[in-house]
C-alpha cells in the first residue's frame, strides 16, 4: 500500500512523540525510586559495571567464558535484589521498565526490520484522520445514504424505476468496497448535480481504508490547481502531489468538469488516468458530465480511455440536498 509520504510523516512523528514521552515517564518514575530507596541507585550503577566488565573480557582469550559466566552470576544476583527493593518500597518489579505503548518495537515504528503492526495501525487511522478533515468522511457512510430519497418513479432517460436503480447502484457501491483490492477495476460515476455521486465515493473511501488500503481523494479543481501551482513554481513548498496520485491504492477524482479546463489540465488528467490504467490500480471519477460532453472538455483520446476503461454507473433522481434541505 502507497499512503500519502505526509501519512507517514504525521504517523512518524506521533511514534516518536509516544516514544519520548514513555522514556519521560520511566525517567520520572525512577526519580521518584530513588528518591524513596537509594540502595537501588547503588544496585543500578554495580549491574552496569558488570556490563563493561564483559566487554573487557572480549580480548581475554580462553579464560573470557569462565569470566563471563562468574559476572553473569553476579549481574542475576543483583538484578534479584533490586527487585526486592523495589518490592518492599511499595514498587512492582518492572516499575522501572520504560512504559511503551507497543513493546514489541518499543514505539520506534519497526521490528526485525519490517513495519510493526502497530505502526501500520497507526499510518492507517491517520490517513482517515487526514481524509475526515478534509471531506467529513464520517457523514458519508453506506448507512447514511437513504434511498429513499429518491423518488419511486420510471427515469425517463434510463428508462428504470429511480428508487430501485439508486438502491442497486448502494449495493454496488457496497460489495465494491467489500471486495476491494488494488487491483479492482474503476468507475465512473455519472449523473447531474446532488445525486449522491460525492457520497457513495466517499463512503467507498472511508470502507477502503480501513482495508488498510491508501486512498487519494480530491475535487478535479483542487488536484489540477495544485498541480499547476507545482509544474509552474507557484506551491508553497508542500509536498509534491504527482506521486500519490500515481501510486495510492485508490485514487478518488471528485467532480470532473467543474474545473477550469486548459491545454495543461488536459494533459494532466490524461497522464493520471492512462499512468493507473497501465498500472492496473483503481480510480473512481464522479461527473456532472455525459459521454459528449467529456470528448468535448478532454479530447476524444481522453474520454476514450475512460468509457472504455471504467465501470459506468449512472445515478438518476433529484437533487437530494434540495430533498433533504426540506425535509421537517
Amino acid at each position: 500500500m502507497a499512503f500519502k509520504k505526509s501519512v507517514y510523516i504525521t504517523a512518524k512523528e506521533i511514534m516518536n512523540a509516544r516514544r519520548l514521552e514513555a522514556e519521560r515517564q520511566q525517567e520520572m518514575r525512577h526519580s521518584q525510586v530513588i528518591m524513596r530507596c537509594p540502595e537501588i541507585f547503588t544496585l543500578e550503577r554495580e549491574i552496569a559495571s558488570y556490563g563493561a566488565e564483559v566487554i573487557r573480557a572480549v580480548g581475554m582469550g580462553a579464560d573470557a567464558g569462565e569470566f563471563v559466566r562468574k559476572l553473569s552470576v553476579k549481574s542475576l544476583e543483583a538484578q534479584e535484589k533490586k527487585a526486592e527493593l523495589l518490592k518492599k518500597a511499595g514498587f512492582s518489579e518492572n516499575y522501572l521498565d520504560v512504559p511503551y505503548n507497543c513493546p514489541v518495537c518499543k514505539d520506534t515504528g519497526s521490528h526485525d526490520g519490517r513495519y510493526c503492526p502497530c505502526y501500520m495501525d497507526l499510518i492507517r487511522k491517520t490517513a482517515r484522520t487526514e481524509l475526515e478533515e478534509k471531506a467529513n468522511l464520517s457523514k458519508y457512510t453506506f448507512t447514511s445514504f437513504n434511498v429513499n430519497n429518491y423518488p419511486d418513479v420510471t427515469d425517463k432517460i434510463l428508462g428504470v424505476n429511480q428508487r430501485e436503480h439508486m438502491t442497486n447502484v448502494l449495493s454496488f457501491c457496497k460489495s465494491y468496497a467489500a471486495d476491494f483490492t488494488a487491483k479492482s477495476p474503476s468507475i465512473i460515476m455519472l449523473g447531474s448535480t446532488g445525486l449522491g455521486k460525492t457520497h457513495l465515493s466517499l463512503a467507498i473511501a472511508g470502507a477502503v481504508l480501513d482495508k488498510n488500503h491508501s486512498v487519494y481523494y480530491d475535487s478535479a479543481h483542487t488536484i489540477m490547481t495544485k498541480l499547476e501551482e507545482e509544474h509552474f513554481g507557484r506551491s508553497n513548498g508542500a509536498e509534491s502531489i504527482r506521486e500519490d496520485l500515481l501510486r495510492s491504492d485508490l485514487l478518488i477524482i471528485d467532480d470532473l468538469g467543474c474545473e477550469f479546463v486548459t491545454q495543461f489540465t488536459k494533459a494532466e488528467l490524461y497522464n493520471i488516468i492512462n499512468s493507473r490504467i497501465l498500472a492496473e490500480l483503481p480510480t473512481i471519477i464522479s461527473t456532472n458530465c455525459t459521454a459528449k460532453e467529456l470528448e468535448e472538455k478532454y479530447t476524444q483520446r481522453t474520454a476514450s480511455r475512460i468509457l472504455g476503461y471504467y465501470y459506468p454507473l449512472a445515478f438518476c433522481g433529484k437533487d437530494v440536498r434540495q430533498i433533504v434541505k426540506k425535509a421537517p
